[in-house]
């Protein structure tokens, strides 16, 4: 059964979960195939923004519970697949963007957070339900406490209330909250503008938004200048370089 359909156009692939009867669960059949996708998208020179999508009205309710409980004590549950699953969005080359439509639950945060750019629509709603099942959000707190201010994340973590896309948004779980009207053209345009940036330079640039500081500002800086001045040397900086100051468009843009 096909739980993650696919569809490419003018440089965006949008994965998108289709497991509509049980809310998108994070069933291990999902997420593996959701792997598969992302490795295909990866090696595809042709890819260079990959958009999170769902059908149905909920974007995901988090992990499969159904075969969570089948899989007894001893057994593997899907929360140890979703370690794989965040762990190859955050590391994603290429730009990620999350389109938020519907509701969103415990490991469904996860994906959400993992994102590089998430939309959702202002009455969308999430959850971290988990303290209310006897359960933590451990595995999600890689994704999810980078992108949330320190009161926000212990008052929704341990009450597990249910909020909003618009508060989503205030706390930095989101990028932005929208309308439901204006979601696939809000997507659509984050997508036009990162298509319009170098991949090679689009990679580097994710890989400084999680770097780790050098121990000086000194050396922090020497560090830095070197990654700077080797996109300036390198063919797809020449490009970028030449194409602006021929008033053109560099040759990376899908045509």
């Amino acid at each position: 059964m096909e739980l993650v359909k696919t569809a490419t156009a003018a440089g965006v692939t949008t994965l998108t979960l289709d497991s509509p009867a049980n809310r998108n669960a994070l069933s291990t059949p999902l997420m593996r195939q959701l792997l598969d996708r992302l490795a295909t998208a990866l090696t595809d020179p042709a890819v260079r923004v990959v958009v999170l999508s769902h059908t149905g009205p909920v974007f995901c309710s988090g992990a499969d519970l159904k075969e969570t409980a089948e899989a007894g004590v001893n057994g593997r549950v899907p929360v140890e697949v979703l370690a794989d699953v965040l762990a190859a969005i955050w590391e994603f080359p290429k730009p990620v963007v999350a389109r938020i439509g519907g509701p969103a639950r415990a490991g469904g945060l996860g994906l959400v957070a993992a994102a590089d750019i998430a939309v959702c629509t202002r009455p969308a709603t999430f959850a971290f339900s988990e303290v209310r099942l006897g359960l933590i959000p451990a595995v999600i707190s890689a994704t999810v406490l980078p992108r949330l201010n320190h009161r926000a994340a212990a008052e929704l973590y341990l009450t597990g209330t249910v909020f909003d896309g618009a508060r989503a948004a205030e706390i930095g779980l989101v990028t932005a909250a929208v309308s439901a009207e204006d979601l696939d053209g809000a997507v659509a345009g984050y997508c036009d503008l990162l298509v319009r940036g170098g991949p090679l330079a689009l990679a580097g640039t994710k890989q400084l938004l999680r770097r780790t500081p050098a121990p000086t500002v000194r050396a922090d800086l020497a560090e830095l200048a070197e990654r700077s001045a080797g996109y300036f040397r390198s063919d797809e900086g020449r490009e970028g370089v030449a194409a602006f100051r021929e008033k053109r468009q560099p040759s990376w843009i899908p045509q």
